[in-house]
Order: structure tokens, then C-alpha cells, then sequence
């Protein structure tokens, strides 16, 4: 099988001298629609410093072991949320899971799954689409339809707090692939849209506030969570999500009143 090099953006770093190398053996749960009934598991023996990612273990089993292995990942930075994936049995993002946090000695077997709830397309490679229906079907984006004013729209330090955790959110789906509610009910929207749905409930300079608390009202909405803080433990940006989901609950039940 031809080697596959890594691309001239690779991030990895050069072996630091006095710095051992591990051995880890990677377990991938591999899948491939067009030549398997069902999952199974493969192992892959690589070596890497303790301050490595798993994002660059992963990439030398890629690139020079098998390339058939599908993956996605972009900014390799924490950023852009694309590699999310179940490591060690926890939802995490493979650039910035360091060998060291799941690694303890040489020769230790790390699993890495694809995060659950969604079709699998191929290998870690799951089908975001529903993920993003969900995320769109709450209006994610500013509306005010009163005229513009000469400056901009101005808020109070205050104001602007009380979005400013929702407005972390990198759409990864660490938290909602993590929910069990999720899991068996492919219909709840999930803490990443009631996320996202926080983030423009309380911006004080948006006028859609109520179209936003119905649609958490709904069946498939916000009265799911069983609060369980899978979400809250998955997220990799450290926002307190059950935390925003009981804040959406409270303002759901106060527009009720």
C-alpha cells in the first residue's frame, strides 16, 4: 500500500530531544458502507511524544499506515469543531486531546470511535445534516426590524455578558452527540441548538425573542433535556451548557406565565 505524506500545513512537532517517545497502540472503530455489514475494530501500533494530539497520531496512522482511514478535520486549532470524536469513551476534539491526558505508559491502547447519535458515512466520518437542520430550525442568525441607526446597535457590558458563553459555541457537536435523550430520540434538538438559541434569546438587541422561546416550547424542544451534564463534561470551550438550557427553560416558562 503506497505511503500517504502528510500535506505542507502538517502541524506536528519534530521529536524534542530528551523527550521519549511513546508507543501507542490506536483501536479505530472502522466502517466502510461499501464493503462491510457492520463496524468493527482495528488496531494500529504508532509512536508519539506526550505532548503530541491525538489529531497527529491519528494522521500517521492516515498517512503512512492506511490511507483508507476517513477522517475530517480543517483548522487542526480547537476552532473550527470538524474533529470531534469519541476518545476513551468521552466525546472530545482530536486536536486538542494531548497524548499525555489519555496515555499513561508506553504501549497503551487508545480508542477512538465516531461520536454517536448520527449515521455513520464512513470510519469517524458521521452525517451532520440532521445536527444542522436542528441548528437552522431555531433562526440562528440577528433580526431586527427596526431602522438602523447611524452607529451601531448598542448594548450595556451587562447585556453583552449574558450571551457571551452561548456565543462560544463552535458547532462541533461534542454536547449533543453526547446527550442520551439524543441518542434515542433523533428528533430533540439538542444542547447545541438550545445553545445556540440562548445566544440570540438574550441578545437585548434582537426582536425575535418570542418566535425563539415556541420553538424551544415545542416537543422536540428544550422540556427533553433530562439535565444528565453529559453536554456540560463534552464540551471542549468549557461553556456551562446544562447551566443555558435551565436559563432557556426558565425564560420559556416565563413567557408562558
Amino acid at each position: 500500500m503506497p505511503e500517504v505524506y502528510p500535506p505542507s500545513n502538517s502541524t506536528q512537532s519534530a521529536p524534542q530531544p530528551g523527550v521519549p517517545m511513546l508507543k501507542v497502540k490506536v483501536k479505530i472503530l472502522r466502517f466502510n458502507p461499501e464493503t462491510d455489514k457492520k463496524a468493527h475494530w482495528e488496531t494500529y501500533e504508532v509512536e508519539a511524544q506526550p505532548g503530541d494530539r491525538m489529531l497527529d497520531v491519528i494522521h500517521q496512522v492516515k498517512w503512512f499506515i492506511d490511507p483508507s482511514l476517513a477522517l475530517r478535520r480543517s483548522c487542526m486549532h480547537g476552532i473550527c469543531g470538524s474533529d470531534a470524536m469519541l476518545i476513551q469513551g468521552r466525546n472530545r476534539l482530536a486536536c486538542k486531546t494531548l497524548v499525555r491526558d489519555v496515555v499513561k505508559k508506553s504501549g497503551d491502547t487508545v480508542t477512538v470511535e465516531p461520536i454517536r447519535g448520527l449515521k455513520v458515512e464512513k470510519d469517524l466520518v458521521v452525517d451532520m445534516e440532521p445536527f444542522f437542520d436542528s441548528y437552522k430550525a431555531i433562526m440562528p442568525y440577528f433580526i431586527n426590524e427596526s431602522p438602523a441607526p447611524a452607529a451601531e446597535r448598542v448594548q450595556s457590558e451587562e447585556q453583552a455578558e449574558r450571551m457571551a458563553h452561548s456565543s462560544n459555541c463552535i458547532l462541533c457537536a461534542c454536547c449533543t452527540t453526547s446527550c442520551p435523550i439524543f441518542w434515542v430520540n433523533g428528533s430533540y434538538i439538542g444542547p447545541a441548538s438550545i445553545v445556540q438559541a440562548h445566544r440570540f434569546i438574550f441578545d437585548s438587541r434582537d426582536q425575535a425573542t418570542h418566535q425563539r422561546l415556541n420553538i424551544m416550547n415545542q416537543n422536540t424542544g428544550v422540556w427533553r433535556c433530562r439535565t444528565a451534564y453529559n453536554c456540560t463534561e463534552a464540551c471542549p470551550r468549557d461553556i456551562p451548557i446544562t447551566q443555558l438550557i435551565e436559563e432557556v427553560k426558565r425564560a420559556v416558562m416565563y413567557q408562558q406565565a
